[in-house]
């Protein structure tokens, strides 16, 4: 909003008429003490906003790096050679269902 020359000085006679002239320097200083408290409010709103927001994502860096780090160790295969290797007969077999004279089968009910 921008205001000409002329409508700037006709709110400065507004304010002269209803205020008088030995109030003006009280006024500015308060309307200055106004605006001042105002930019303040805004900046430590625009501050708490920012670390609201900035948080969350360094936090979430943090876990994506954690991801990347485990996904560089990571190696399925090496785990079932290991597996397929050291693994030991564990005895005799099981028979299959259709060799194993005890085995019932699914009980329905």
């Amino acid at each position: 909003m921008e205001l000409s020359f002329g409508e700037m000085a006709l709110i400065a006679v507004a304010i002269v008429v209803l205020f008088g002239p030995d109030k003006l320097p009280q006024i500015a200083r308060d309307l200055g003490s106004g605006v001042r408290k105002m930019r303040g409010a805004v900046e430590d709103i625009k501050t708490e906003i920012m670390k609201e927001t900035d948080n969350p994502v360094s936090e979430i860096k943090r876990e994506i790096e954690k991801v990347k780090d485990a996904a560089k160790d990571f190696n399925p295969m090496k785990d079932i050679e290991k597996d397929i290797i050291t693994e030991p007969s564990s005895g005799p077999e099981k028979p299959k269902p259709s060799e194993d004279e005890t085995y019932e089968g699914p009980v329905s009910r």
